[in-house]
């Protein structure tokens, strides 16, 4: 499937929203699974009114509300008259053709891809993490992880929200018998991860970070790190918007929510 037309083809769907229509969204990583999802999701229901993604070529599109940026306008000294923006990582990799053209950022590029947004007055950003199924500290699953992240939280973003989500990683292409028997071997094992670690798929994933960014302009400003068991059951409630809500306002807790999980 063409991510990129999978991704613009929700900029067609201009339903009716709850929320006001936010400003601007830029959004990295928009070249993989969850980035072009995390694109659509921005693009569609007009839940931004223009939505940017950062490119590294070329990229034409006549599509109502999206705009590609260039790298090179992380680099210049003009505001970039964006509100919000999302990094995503993944650590599955994707390449199919015209997705190539977006930008795909690595780790080690979290602290100077944040600096440069902060600096051209992005005042929202969200930071989508991987991490491997239930091997994620306990500290870290509401804490920093790195320097990085803790230098990224001193910039001064009115809010900063990291979100950790597991991810598989992808088969890796030219494995031997031995190695592809054994990856099998120990893909039987994701049915020994609690719900609560398991991965969202990245259609849902999407729509809740979406949500999210659209729900921190009315919330405290302060930097956030979204626990496994609130991703859990956002991505399992029928409505994940009165759970979020509680939690930015300080109000959720995991052993409280009252609202039945539906799967």
């Amino acid at each position: 499937m063409d991510l990129l037309q999978q991704a613009l083809r929700g900029a067609q769907s201009r339903m009716p929203s709850a929320m006001a229509p936010a400003k601007t969204a830029l959004v990295i990583g928009g070249g993989g699974a969850l980035g072009s999802a995390v694109l659509a999701e921005a693009l569609s229901g007009g839940r931004f009114l223009r939505v940017h993604a950062l490119i590294t070529e070329g990229l034409a599109s006549a599509m109502r509300g999206f705009v590609p940026l260039p790298e090179a306008a992380l680099s210049q000294d003009e505001p970039l008259g964006i509100d919000t923006a999302f990094i995503v990582f993944e650590r599955a990799r994707h390449s199919h053709g015209r997705d190539d053209a977006f930008l795909q950022p690595e780790p080690e590029r979290l602290l100077p891809l944040s600096r440069a947004l902060c600096a051209r007055g992005v005042r929202r950003l969200l930071v989508v993490v991987p991490h491997a199924p239930s091997l994620l500290p306990g500290a870290l699953k509401s804490g920093l992880a790195s320097l990085d992240e803790g230098a990224v939280a001193a910039l001064g973003f009115e809010h900063l929200v990291f979100l950790r989500s597991a991810q598989h990683a992808a088969a890796a292409a030219g494995r031997g018998r031995i190695q592809r028997l054994a990856d099998l071997w120990f893909s039987q094992l994701r049915w020994m991860v609690p719900q609560d670690e398991q991965p969202v798929r990245a259609v849902r994933l999407a729509a809740l970070v979406v949500l999210l960014a659209r729900l921190l302009p009315q919330s405290p400003a302060g930097t956030r790190v979204v626990p496994p068991q609130l991703l859990s059951r956002a991505a399992t409630a029928p409505d994940a918007e009165p759970l979020f809500k509680d939690w930015l306002a300080g109000a959720w807790t995991p052993g409280r929510d009252p609202r039945p999980a539906q799967r």
